[in-house]
């Protein structure tokens, strides 16, 4: 049956940039949802220390939850094949830190969308970095998961696999026991798509999910897909919301997920207006995962 996770989008400046925050404060916040696990992020400054990995992993587990996915950015589609080894590098490391913090689940990317890259360029340079660093993920029983994401926050150009056609190649290019996607329907609206739809074409190869919501600001979904080719500014007409309460029909999510037999992690994306807000957005889910899978607890 699915479990419940949170992670600190309303922190990320905070644990990763200014240091104003330390990760022990983010765990104590956390012990008071009604979830099972938090996903972590690569990038808190403290998690470049090697020696607290094993640290944060029992100050999460002393509170009854545990680690199960990482979050991380690698950059894989770049013509430089120095500049993708480093990355793969990267990527391994990964793949060592989410095992030493106890967890199964490792995100990956396809890297950005440069102007230079024809599709079929970018689907087999980011497949051939994937598929190196598999060999690793299986020998330490991690999987990694390809999110369809927007754009990490210091790249250039969005997500090279933003646009459905070409996340569903990139998946379908990748036949592995320890890859799978990671869902996201939010990040779906970025790209001026139907999350449904690509929910629908991937169902099969979902292992875990994010769950977040959106809402226009302003306009409508059909503005948002007449800009579909202006990237950069997808953003501006959509914000994070409160889960339930924007753009997300979660009752048909979870219906396609039930019927494939999903019984991954879901991770939340949400309380960038305070914990509060996370906390409703916990309630939300747990009572729509209680009416799809009547066994959750």
């Amino acid at each position: 049956m699915p479990k419940l996770a949170v992670f600190p989008k309303a922190y990320m400046q905070a644990l990763c940039k200014d240091g104003t925050m330390k990760v022990s404060e983010w765990v104590q916040l956390a012990d008071n949802l009604d979830v099972h696990g938090l996903e972590w992020y690569a990038g808190f400054l403290e998690m470049e220390r090697k020696a607290n990995w094993p640290l944060f992993r029992k100050q999460v587990e002393d509170t009854e939850k545990s680690i199960p996915m990482l979050c991380c950015s690698p950059d894989f589609t770049h013509p430089d094949g120095s500049f993708r080894q480093k990355e793969i590098q990267k990527q391994l490391n990964w793949i060592e830190m989410i095992y030493a913090l106890g967890g199964n689940y490792c995100r990956v990317l396809s890297g950005q969308r440069r102007p230079e890259l024809s599709i079929e360029q970018g689907v087999n340079l980011a497949a051939e970095c994937i598929e190196t660093c598999l060999p690793k993920a299986e020998e330490l029983g991690v999987t990694l998961i390809l999110e369809n994401h927007y754009k990490d926050d210091f790249w250039e150009y969005p997500e090279f696999a933003q646009q459905m056609d070409v996340f569903c190649a990139l998946v379908d290019k990748i036949k592995h026991p320890y890859f799978g996607v990671n869902y996201d329907p939010s990040n779906t609206f970025l790209a001026g798509e139907d999350p449904l739809e690509l929910l629908y074409r991937v169902s099969d190869r979902v292992v875990t999910m994010h769950a977040s919501d959106r809402y226009l600001i302003e306009g409508t979904i059909e503005d948002l897909r007449k800009e579909e080719n202006d990237s950069l500014g997808y953003a501006k007409r959509l914000r994070h919301g409160e889960i339930g309460q924007g753009l997300n029909d979660y009752d048909a999510i979870f219906t396609e997920l039930k019927r494939v037999g999903f019984d991954g992690w879901i991770s939340i994306e949400d309380g960038v207006d305070g914990m509060e807000q996370l906390e409703r957005s916990v309630l939300f889910l747990r009572k729509k995962i209680k009416k799809y899978w009547p066994e959750f607890n």
